[in-house]
């Protein structure tokens, strides 16, 4: 087993693969294996991913490692690992680096490959949502995941630095928002065994009993919430979950969502206009410039 003079650094692939860590350098890297090919040189290349960008890092793994007959050729798709080993140019096409293994130390197996339900393959949506504790492993949800933090955090940047103020609007509310979409109920009532009408056969529910004294409901919307505060904190805006009751089949329409929404005071329709411009554009600069891989992935 061989060791340098110096403590190898842990890595993402993000960084191996971005030219962040220089040339030779003792690095470990963790992450699942999606491929591995042997050669008959006695060489076997495994692909390693650890979510961290769109493509797999490979590591070339030499005959002499002492686990390389009774475990690294028997690394399936799926099984958990982490590589010590030395960052170099990549010799083969598709990617800059690859890792030459000093050592690997498998952390997880997958007990059937046979039955492992992500190989390497396409798989449609249908099929990822039969298995939806292992579809983050895959290419289009691992990719829209990473899309779906830069954009999040582009809106908290971008609104940070033009000086609003986040609120975080109330999640279980007892207002619809001027009406905005149907409602989800949230109530501790019975409604299987609700008590009578008085005189009648109708049930009726007494929301007066219910856990909040009052018909309550998952918001559509933190307008009416985030429009108190922006008459007092004059640039705010919120960012977080809605929901919407609409019997819709469509890809348009989700029961539930993230919505944005800012609010100014002392501010014209040009001024809501120009501030949903350059947030827009600051939003899809961050997408192209930080998620590049992913993007491209989707076209």
């Amino acid at each position: 087993m061989e060791h340098s003079e110096h403590a190898p650094v842990t890595c993402s692939v993000k960084q191996l693969l971005a030219g962040q860590v220089a040339i030779d350098t003792e690095v470990i890297v963790k992450g699942w294996v999606r491929t591995r090919r042997d050669s008959k040189a006695g060489l076997s290349f495994v692909h390693l991913h650890d979510g961290s960008c769109f493509a797999p890092v490979q590591l070339v793994c030499d005959q002499a490692l002492v686990n390389y007959a009774d475990e690294i050729k028997a690394l399936t798709a799926g099984c958990a690992l982490t590589c010590r080993g030395r960052l170099v140019a990549s010799q083969g096409k598709g990617q800059a680096f690859e890792i030459h293994a000093l050592e690997v130390v498998v952390l997880g197996w997958v007990e059937d490959p046979d039955a492992y339900p992500l190989a390497a393959k396409h798989h449609s949506f249908e099929h990822l949502r039969e298995v939806a504790h292992l579809r983050p492993r895959s290419n289009t949800i691992g990719a829209v995941s990473r899309v779906r933090n830069t954009i999040a955090q582009a809106i908290h940047r971008y609104y940070h630095e033009q000086g609003f103020v986040w609120v975080n609007t109330p999640i279980i509310t007892a207002n619809d928002c001027e009406g905005a979409g149907e409602l989800f109920r949230v109530s501790t009532l019975d409604f299987a065994n609700l008590p009578f009408e008085h005189g009648t056969s109708t049930p009726v529910a007494d929301f007066s009993e219910d856990f909040f004294g009052t018909e309550t409901f998952l918001t559509v919307s933190g307008q009416l919430n985030v429009e108190s505060y922006c008459l007092a904190l004059s640039k705010v805006y919120t960012f977080g979950p809605t929901f919407r009751a609409e019997q819709s089949n469509t890809s348009r329409h989700l029961a539930e969502f993230w919505m944005v929404e800012p609010e100014i005071a002392f501010a014209d329709l040009d001024d809501n206009a120009a501030l949903a411009e350059d947030f827009l554009k600051y939003v899809f600069h961050a997408v192209l410039e930080e998620s590049e891989d992913d993007m491209a992935f989707f076209e």
